[in-house]
């Protein structure tokens, strides 16, 4: 397969390294546009009000164009100016660092590339892995290529996203894949108040899922316990429901 690789942090992280090495060894062509940067949770965010720049990004472990911009300037920048002719036969966007599941699909820049790709009409899985500091991992890279490998692209409707999470254990250890929806819970946030050296105030975000807020047979419920997950996602925010509400509205308000 042709794949466009992508991720949200960055270049050089092992996530994406360990993934290009994997679909390298599967045989597959692959061709790296991804930030020269970490861009975590900026969504859906793009450049605008900056030139945007690419530099080849040539490495023992990886090759391709770093961008100083978003994971969805890269695939914008990259389906348009980047790839020479190639057309990928799928986008991958991963291994993130730090599980995708309920309300962090809306936040994920890994996710976003993913969305963006399927916007444009092309296959899209967004791989994630549930550890901030993901380290031997070349299993779990290996896992998320076969999964690639069998998802039924040709049967998937136009505009969708497969969203898969790993969780932190060994492949060996994995229940299984469940296919799922995501949860409906919410970040329950808040801010750790703190001073810098010159006594000027900040603030850094924290926050956590309340368990008891988590739906059951969905992504997170079923990452945390053990199975890897694989959740459907599409590009139509449509809330029929409300429609039907909002349609009944008179044609003439005061």
């Amino acid at each position: 397969m042709k794949v466009l690789l992508t991720n949200d942090d960055g270049i050089r992280a092992v996530g994406l390294r360990v993934l290009y090495k994997a679909l390298v060894e599967e045989g597959h062509e692959v061709r790296v546009v991804a930030p020269m940067t970490e861009q975590s949770a900026v969504s859906s965010s793009i450049t605008m009000l900056s030139p945007l720049r690419a530099v080849f990004v040539e490495e023992e472990h990886v090759s391709g164009y770093g961008v100083f911009g978003t994971p969805t300037d890269c695939v914008k920048l990259g389906m348009s100016q980047l790839m020479d002719g190639f057309t990928p036969d799928v986008v991958l966007a991963g291994i993130n660092a730090g599980a995708n599941v309920g309300p962090d699909i809306f936040y994920s820049g890994t996710v976003a590339a993913a969305i963006e790709a399927a916007c444009q009409g092309m296959p899209a899985l967004a791989v994630s892995y549930d550890n901030f500091r993901p380290a031997g991992i070349d299993a779990h890279a290996r896992y998320a290529v076969a999964v690639m490998e069998r998802v039924p692209w040709d049967k998937v409707p136009s505009r969708r996203v497969i969203n898969l999470n790993m969780p932190d254990r060994p492949v060996a250890e994995f229940r299984g894949l469940a296919v799922c929806p995501p949860t409906t819970a919410a970040w329950d946030d808040f801010y750790l108040r703190r001073e810098d050296p010159r006594g000027r105030t900040y603030w850094w975000l924290d926050g956590k899922i309340p368990d008891e807020s988590v739906t059951a047979e969905s992504d997170k419920a079923l990452l945390k316990e053990g199975w890897a997950t694989l959740t459907p996602l599409k590009c139509d925010f449509t809330d029929t429901e409300t429609l039907e509400i909002l349609l009944r509205l008179p044609d003439r308000l005061p």
